[in-house]
């Protein structure tokens, strides 16, 4: 089945199998957790490339139930985009590379150590409150709990 959006999805054993034929250079964003893909798009910038962009929301998947997938068309697009903002939103995301119709490389990704103007402190009391013109800068405080604390005043993002 070969979907308006230039994807081809093949039917094997009951699993659907995302196959890239549509997309000759490009990425795809592969196990976006459902309903996500909205909020990926408009955090990497997506909204202002001038490519062609398709979203598929609720995708079946096997291992996920459901899932959203990101294509993006484009040779260059991956030095666009800041895969540090999107490990940060999702570190599940696999990101396939696609050259001349295939999956040359997967990266998976990791939650970032510093995010900066990803998400602004809470504490009121923080220079980022007062001093508007600050980056709001962030550190991986503990990996396992993937909490994130202020750089300036240590508070913890909820």
């Amino acid at each position: 089945c070969i979907c308006s959006n230039g994807i081809n999805y093949e039917f094997i054993g009951g699993d659907t199998m995302l196959n890239i034929s549509g997309l000759n250079e490009g990425i795809v964003l592969d196990h976006i957790q459902a309903g996500k893909s909205l909020d990926i798009y408009y955090h990497l910038g997506l909204d202002r490339l001038d490519c062609q962009v398709a979203i598929i929301k609720n995708a079946r998947s096997s291992k996920m139930g459901k899932k959203d997938i990101i294509k993006i068309e484009g040779g260059n697009v991956l030095e666009t985009l800041d895969l540090e903002i999107l490990g940060y939103i999702d570190h599940n995301i696999t990101v396939n590379i696609i050259h001349e119709n295939k999956i040359v490389e997967k990266q998976r990704l990791k939650l970032p150590r510093k995010i900066t103007n990803v998400i602004q402190c809470k504490n009121p009391r923080c220079i980022t409150s007062i001093e508007q013109e600050l980056p709001n800068v962030f550190y991986l405080s503990d990996e396992k709990a993937e909490t994130y604390r202020c750089m300036y005043c240590d508070e913890k993002h909820e």
